[in-house]
Order: C-alpha cells, then structure tokens, then sequence
C-alpha cells in the first residue's frame, strides 16, 4: 500500500505523541493490523488514553 498522505499531526487524535507513527496514518495502520490490533482514532477518548489496542478492549469501549 502506498500512503499518498504526509504527516498530519494536526488531525492525529491518538496522544501517544512520542510514537514514531504518530500523525501517520498509513504507517499507523499496518503497525497495528500486523498486530491484530485497532487503530487509536476508532476508540472513544478515554478507551484511546488507556493505550489497550486489542479487539477485545475495543469492542468493549464501543459497547459491544
């Protein structure tokens, strides 16, 4: 996949801001797709500040 983006800090929700991938979605994305995890941007606020990335915590932050 080729990111056609560059850095876009200033829409990057996630606030882990020391994370090499912050602000790039592309890279964002495959990291945590290898990982079988969800991206930060699709939990809630506060499910996102708890840095837990797995299904399991984001089906639980969205109430499923």
């Amino acid at each position: 996949m080729e990111c056609v983006s560059t850095k876009s800090k200033a829409h990057c929700s996630c606030t882990y801001t020391s994370c090499p991938r912050h602000g790039n979605c592309c890279q964002c994305v495959v990291y945590h797709r290898d990982k079988g995890e969800m991206v930060g941007c699709y939990f809630t606020a506060e499910g996102e500040r708890g840095y837990d990335r797995s299904m399991a915590n984001f089906k639980k932050d969205q109430g499923f």
